[in-house]
């Protein structure tokens, strides 16, 4: 990649820099980042020149000529070369193994068609020969047209005697192909599992090779799982490519927690260079004594700045695409359903004033304004009871929200954590999530602007694999809500955009508060860990049509380079 520079131009970089230093006698620094325009995201010191690094701690910020004078001879001077220096960025729902394994296998993503489907399938194909699975992930609704479901017939073209099990991009409904049907042992007579549902044909009652929600789990048992040196291995590329992209930590939501021991052994070798905060997944329909111990054993064993175990994901519902959404009122285009929770309220309410009682965070996957609604009362339940403090409970996606229930994020303390790039106005948005949820409900379609707005604390992710987990993408929709092409002309829900500092922030402070975790993260301040990144543009200072250009050239975590860009 070629380095691009820009003159230090702003009038606030000619004024004296006040140097922020921390408490007490002022150890030399072991490394400098200088000659860059430093962000700090501390309000009140919010640029700098300079930042001096110790022991993987930031212990001075500020004007070059003060931070020099903390330099010896050993001193690591990394020149920013006038660059943009940001607090590493923090994703905050992410299924990291799942999108670490996925780097390997076909990517469907931005497939125009099922003929566009199928010739990705077939050069996978022509590189892969055998007869084993065929897994990848990527497609979405709006690519199969009027049927919005795909329909196995299209892979048994290619792969009649091959299993193949494909994801859709969201994670909620699955492809199979009918040989990977028939080791499923899935007939025509297979009933359909608990919060999942296996598509039929209506005349034949045939399986079409669409599964919705926990249907795949049908399959997935018979998918060979990778070894542990495979796990490795993917954990190591995914790594590499979140650190390429400026991640500096990540929030797990599922996926990870049955593989912390792959993370304590690249720990033990040194080879973790990305944080991690790992939540339990509490599958419904109750929290069992087994749950409560394996939460318990995992807490106690990890809970440091490398690899924390104190949280809890839940899903109280599905998606809107498939109307496995749980919604107040009837789907525009299906009159016939409401989706439906994935727990029983009561149950759901009980859980989680038990694991509130213990200290724990819990992450609740709520996309329709029915399970926003439902988690926000077990949250104020819980509230209630426990007389908790400072617990920062979350909800995930939210994708829909009744209007009542906005101000009640702030008002309860209630995270709202949320993927900017999944409200991208491509044609599955406007297409299908629109005509699903209807004009009303699309007005407040990922309303990060309202919940600010109300006191709300945002935080940003991705859902790895479900989008990319490249952020500047996301803080590229989060500030224009159109396409890359410029599309809609005046924005999707414009009134909902956020500047170019809000959304920094959504990926930095805010998302450090989210993993309570901002007294030592999320901004360049003495004491925090150093913890920072260099990129290629100014992002405060272009349109922002261009955000998402955006290249790191450098990532430090704990005070050590664990990503350079090359010079091109």
């Amino acid at each position: 990649m070629k380095r691009r520079t820009f003159p230090l131009i702003s009038a606030v970089l000619v004024l004296p820099f006040a140097a922020s230093l921390a408490p007490g006698p002022i150890p030399v620094a072991d490394t400098i980042i200088a000659r860059g325009r430093v962000y700090t995201g501390n309000r009140a010191q919010p640029w700098a020149e300079a930042v001096g690094v110790r022991d993987g701690k930031i212990i001075a910020v500020g004007d070059e000529q003060t931070i020099f004078k903390l330099r010896s001879g050993a001193t690591t001077v990394i020149e920013a070369g006038g660059h943009l220096v940001l607090p590493g960025f923090v994703d905050c729902h992410i299924h990291f193994i799942g999108g670490s394994l996925g780097l390997g296998r076909v990517n469907l993503e931005g497939a125009k068609n099922y003929s566009d489907i199928q010739q990705r399938l077939r050069d996978y194909a022509a590189k892969r020969p055998g007869k084993d699975w065929v897994l990848g992930r990527g497609w979405n609704y709006a690519m199969f047209g009027s049927e919005s479901l795909p329909d196995k017939k299209y892979l048994d073209d290619i792969f009649p005697d091959r299993p193949v099990l494909l994801a859709g991009y969201d994670g909620h409904t699955y492809w199979a192909n009918s040989k990977a049907l028939a080791l499923a042992g899935i007939t025509n007579s297979t009933a359909d599992p608990a919060n999942g549902a296996i598509v039929r044909d209506p005349r034949t009652h045939e399986a079409t090779g669409a599964l919705k929600e926990a249907a795949h789990g049908l399959i997935d048992r018979v998918v060979p799982k990778p070894s542990r040196d495979e796990n490795l291995a993917a954990l190591r590329a995914g790594m590499k490519w979140a650190n390429e992209h400026g991640l500096t930590r990540v929030h797990s939501a599922g996926g990870d927690f049955e593989h912390l021991d792959l993370y304590d052994e690249l720990r033990k070798q040194g080879q973790l260079t990305l944080r991690f905060y790992i939540a339990y997944f509490l599958n419904p329909p109750e929290l069992r004594a087994q749950d409560v111990v394996a939460i318990t054993t995992a807490r106690k064993k990890y809970q440091d700045d490398w690899i924390d175990a104190n949280a809890v994901k839940m899903m109280v519902d599905g998606v809107i695409e498939s109307h496995t959404a749980a919604m107040l009122e009837p789907y525009s285009d299906d009159p016939s359903t409401k989706g439906k929770l994935f727990w029983e309220p009561a149950k759901y309410m009980t859980a989680v004033t038990e694991l509130d009682s213990d200290g724990l965070q819990i992450f609740t996957h709520a996309i329709g304004d029915y399970g926003v609604r439902t988690a926000l009362d077990a949250y104020e339940h819980a509230e209630q009871v426990n007389h908790t403090q400072d617990r920062r409970p979350r909800i995930e996606h939210i994708e829909t929200v009744d209007a009542d229930d906005i101000p009640r994020f702030g008002k309860l303390g209630v995270i709202a954590s949320m993927q900017p790039l999944h409200a991208y106005p491509d044609a599955d948005t406007l297409e299908v999530w629109a005509r699903n949820a209807g004009p009303d409900r699309a007005s407040r379609a990922w309303v990060w602007k309202s919940i600010s707005n109300a006191s709300g604390q945002l935080a940003f992710g991705s859902d790895w694999p479900v989008v990319t987990l490249d952020p500047w993408e996301g803080m590229q929709t989060a500030v224009t809500r159109q396409t890359t092409e410029g599309k809609p002309d005046k924005g999707f829900v414009p009134a909902q955009r956020l500047t170019t500092e809000e959304a920094v922030r959504g990926y930095t402070l805010g998302a450090a508060y989210a993993g309570r975790r901002e007294k030592t993260e999320g901004s360049i301040e003495p004491g925090k860990l150093a913890d920072l990144i260099i990129v290629s543009q100014n992002i405060f200072d272009i349109d922002p049509h261009r955000l998402a250009e955006t290249k790191v050239l450098t990532t430090m975590v704990g005070g050590r380079v664990v990503y350079q860009a090359s010079a091109k």
